[in-house]
């Protein structure tokens, strides 16, 4: 290579690094925008007492959040996690046209095994972040620097299609379990509060799609993929615990459309 081609080919490596970098910032915002476009947010539950107060924050990957003015993150240095309030999961519409009473208790105890699941993810997240963002505590009164409790809600989660099939269920209620179908989704509500004054100082509540294809067992159970969402929701809570001031946290990557 000569000297007068060894400068242009210098150019031509900086000039593919800027795109692949700026290709990947308008990827990260294309996931934002097309999670909009094709996950409406669920209907507030009533975990939120003022939900109202929330909005879309581009810099969260949540489509509801609330923060109180003033609040500073930084200072709080333990953390709690408290058990999963199931209570709105209980209300969802195709749970009481089950007929099978036994099948509705397998399902309920199926929730209350998912807000387990839901919880212990949290808590793993937070125990092997490499940053030790916060101190985990088990209970309040163990506090004994500025301290968080996370409350969370599940408020949601459609049937999987085997599921449905298996059970009949895509003719009972005039529809309303095949309007679910597929829609492999799950929401929950949360709030933090401050362990020192017991105030509530930020909200927030998502929904969210997992993907899935033709052959994913997952599915095979009526809550389908919603793991895989909740996995997903608990990484989101501890890079948010760590990001910087104006860093943007979204999805991974976009999820796609798979009808089957």
């Amino acid at each position: 290579m000569n000297k007068q081609t060894k400068p242009l080919s210098e150019l031509v490596v900086l000039f593919s690094v800027m795109l692949l970098v700026a290709g990947c910032t308008i990827g990260r915002k294309e996931t934002n925008q097309l999670k909009a476009e094709v996950v409406n947010p669920a209907p507030d539950a009533g975990f939120i007492e003022r939900p109202e107060q929330q909005s879309k924050r581009a810099d969260l990957p949540f489509q509801k959040v609330w923060i109180k003015p003033g609040f500073d993150a930084s200072s709080y240095k333990e953390l709690v996690v408290a058990p999963v309030n199931t209570q709105y999961m209980m209300e969802m519409d195709w749970l009481h046209q089950l007929s099978s009473a036994n099948l509705l208790r397998d399902v309920k105890q199926d929730i209350e095994e998912l807000a387990r699941y839901f919880r212990d993810q949290v808590i793993k997240e937070f125990r092997e972040d490499p940053n030790h963002r916060f101190q985990l505590i088990e209970f309040a009164n163990q506090h004994r620097l500025p301290s968080l409790r996370l409350e969370l809600a599940l408020i949601e989660i459609d049937p999987s299609q085997p599921a449905l099939h298996a059970a009949g269920w895509l003719t009972f209620g005039g529809g309303t379990a095949a309007g679910v179908v597929n829609q492999r989704r799950a929401a929950f509500e949360g709030r933090l509060r401050d362990m020192q004054t017991g105030e509530v100082v930020a909200t927030f509540a998502d929904r969210d799609m997992q993907d899935a294809g033709p052959l994913d067992l997952t599915r095979l159970t009526w809550y389908g993929p919603a793991k895989g969402i909740m996995d997903k929701w608990a990484k989101q809570f501890v890079q948010i615990a760590n990001r910087r001031p104006g860093e943007m946290v979204t999805d991974e990557t976009p999820f796609t459309l798979r009808p089957f």
